[in-house]
């Protein structure tokens, strides 16, 4: 009986999904847990207060587009349903949009460290091959600081741009907030320019720390 093979990019996007919907519905969660505790449910009553992939699913983002990416080799890009957020709801808007806009990257940064404590057990205590278990963990690892660093450009519809707003309320920064589909522009333009290589050179810079904390404990 010939043998099955299944190729390393199948592997790698089956290894990766889950903890794509992971980490989406974590950063969206984060959002809304921090809006309901400063007086906004509108998230809540939606549903959205829930770490279910489900409901924080984008067909385009959330589906369609690791589709695209595994069937063309482009690098995976996606995103979920922007949790609702009622400003008009929170005691001091400015200051309590930047601590819900903020919750999310967070968020992010706190799954990454997770991950990497997962990465570091494993690579410990699990004998045998275990490929793929600490490729798992280094993939929550590396996504989660890139979705953190990457959702705090100042760049619409981004975390960032809000906090950008929320500390400096102004007129530049209210229209820079109100760009709409120009925003999202704006941002294709970010990734595909020479400034993009400077982004990822600092995701890079923070995954060596990760790295080195690695070495220290022999893995």
């Amino acid at each position: 009986m010939p043998s099955i093979q299944i190729s390393e990019k199948l592997i790698s996007f089956v290894t990766f999904l889950p903890i794509f919907f992971i980490s989406l519905s974590v950063h969206e969660f984060a959002h809304a847990y921090a809006a309901s505790k400063l007086g906004d449910n509108t998230a809540k009553i939606l549903g959205r207060l829930t770490l279910n992939p489900f409901k924080h699913a984008d067909l385009i983002g959330t589906y369609l587009m690791p589709l695209a990416s595994l069937t063309s080799g482009f690098a995976l890009i996606g995103w979920a349903k922007p949790v609702p957020i009622n400003r008009a709801n929170f005691k001091n808007d400015l200051k309590d949009d930047a601590i819900v806009s903020f919750a999310g990257p967070f968020s992010n940064l706190i799954l990454s460290v997770l991950f990497f404590i997962l990465f570091v057990i494993s690579a410990r205590v699990i004998p045998g091959d275990k490929h793929y278990i600490l490729n798992f963990c280094w993939y929550g690892v590396f996504l989660n600081i890139f979705l953190s660093f990457f959702n705090l450009l100042p760049i619409p519809p981004l975390d960032g741009s809000h906090i950008l707003y929320d500390l400096f309320p102004g007129k530049l920064t209210a229209k820079l907030l109100r760009m709409g589909i120009f925003g999202s522009i704006l941002l294709m333009f970010f990734i595909y320019s020479p400034l993009w290589s400077f982004f990822m050179n600092f995701i890079n810079l923070v995954l060596s720390l990760f790295v080195k904390t690695a070495n220290f404990f022999n893995v």
